[in-house]
This record gives structure tokens, C-alpha cells and sequence, in this order.
């Protein structure tokens, strides 16, 4: 049986006040035993903060991006050892607008990914496809070739180390949202593609997942949780979110 898993992504958002008020929400209201597991991927500044207001919960903690390289001369990067350091166990690799915005290709976020899973972290590797693909029809082509560069550079048994999150570009920010049945076809394809390993490898829906909309997501056969962005900046949303998978 795959773990649920809810992940919220922060991103570029929050201030000590208002993510100090945000994480004590959530530890209050996501206490004791779940079938779930939550984790939630603060800014960089916030890390220590986040780790330490986490500090004995049941909910992890998590990094929106992480470097290549081990250390040296590259300013403004984050080793896989500074976020470790720091209690981190997931790390967001190739999300669309680190694609689109920061001109990662995928053969960097397949390095991106070995080098996290290789010491220690779990990396959440993030497909998807723009609407003007989709409206082509090459959704399956973009996707199927994001994760074959991961596949390449790692091989089954390397992806299979950590989480995969389907998010359609067009439902990210936009209040839309893929149906379960859209998000469905694309989840039982990239288990398709992922072969025998593909049966044991979480894969999570990210785009606009919103409360009234996450128990229909999450009782899709192959949707085993979700990558949260706007909704994890409300403790109250992103809890009911968590709770819909259950």
C-alpha cells in the first residue's frame, strides 16, 4: 500500500510573523496518529524557523529547490548538506516555474534529484505539461520525457527513491483545476511508464487543489496525495486538505 502524502509548497511567500502564526496553526491542528503523511517546503530564510516550530510534530519539513553540487564557489545555491543540517527531509526538484522562470532543463533536474536521493532526502520531482501542450495533444510526450531524463541519469530504482507530482502548468495559480478523471489518465500514465517500479512510487496531483476539491482528487486509484501551493498558506485549508486523505 502507497502512504498518502499532502506537501505543501510555500514558495515565495510568508514573513516571520505570519509563518510563525501559519506553522503554529498547523502543529496544533495536525496532532496524533494519521494515516497521512504532511510535510510542508518553507523559503530558505524560514528553514530554521520552520524546523524548529516542527520540532517534535508529526509534520516534515521540506526545501523548494536544492543545488547540483556539493559546495563551492556557486552563490545564492543550497547544498543537499545545508538543508539536512537543518532537519530537512524533502526537496521540490523541477518545479514548472523553476523550469519556466530559472531555465532549468530536465537533464539539470535529473541532477538535481540523484544528488538529493543520494544523501538523504527525498526529492519530489515535478511534471507537467503547459496548456498549449495539452491543447496539442503532447501531454503524454512532455511528461514521458521529463521523467525519462530522470530515468536515465538514475534508473527505476533511483526515481523509485522518492515522490513524483504531476502539475499541470495551466492549473498552477489559476484557479483551475484538472478534473479527477484528467488527473487520473496522467497519473495511470506515468505508472505506466515507471513499469514494475511504478506500482510502489507515490505520485501526487499539484495545481489549484483546494479543500472542496481534494477528496474526489485523492480517490483516484493512482493519486496518492497532493503538492499544495496557495492552500498551504491557510493553515485551516491546508488541514482540511490533509484530512481528505485520510
Amino acid at each position: 500500500m502507497r502512504r498518502q502524502i499532502v506537501i505543501g509548497n510555500w514558495k515565495m511567500n510568508g514573513d516571520s510573523r505570519s509563518n510563525r502564526e501559519l506553522l503554529d496553526g498547523l502543529t496544533n491542528a495536525w496532532t496524533g496518529v494519521h494515516q497521512s503523511e504532511v510535510a510542508v517546503c518553507v523559503p530558505y530564510p524560514y528553514i530554521a524557523m520552520a524546523a524548529d516550530a516542527l520540532d517534535n510534530s508529526n509534520i516534515g519539513l521540506g526545501a523548494q529547490d536544492v543545488s547540483q553540487n556539493d559546495n563551492g564557489a556557486y552563490t545564492g545555491d543550497v547544498s543537499v548538506s545545508m538543508l539536512t543540517d537543518f532537519g530537512c527531509r524533502y526537496v521540490l526538484v523541477g518545479h514548472s516555474e523553476r523550469r519556466e522562470y530559472h531555465r532549468e532543463s530536465s537533464e539539470l533536474v535529473a541532477r538535481k534529484f540523484k544528488k538529493a536521493y543520494e544523501n538523504g532526502l527525498i526529492p519530489v520531482l515535478c511534471v507537467g505539461e503547459t496548456l498549449e501542450e495539452r491543447e496539442a495533444d503532447k501531454t503524454f510526450d512532455v511528461v514521458g520525457g521529463q521523467l525519462h531524463k530522470v530515468v536515465n541519469l538514475c534508473g527505476l530504482d533511483g526515481l523509485a527513491k522518492g515522490i513524483v507530482a504531476y502539475e499541470p502548468v495551466w492549473a498552477i495559480g489559476t484557479g483551475k483545476s484538472a478534473t479527477p478523471q484528467m488527473a487520473q489518465d496522467v497519473h495511470s500514465y506515468i505508472r505506466e511508464v515507471l513499469g514494475p517500479e511504478g506500482d510502489q512510487i507515490r505520485i501526487l496531483y499539484g495545481g489549484s487543489v483546494k479543500p472542496d476539491t481534494a477528496e474526489d482528487l485523492f480517490k483516484q486509484k493512482d493519486i496518492d496525495g497532493a503538492l499544495v501551493g496557495g492552500a498551504s498558506l491557510k493553515a485551516e485549508d491546508f488541514v482540511a486538505i490533509c484530512r481528505a486523505a485520510e
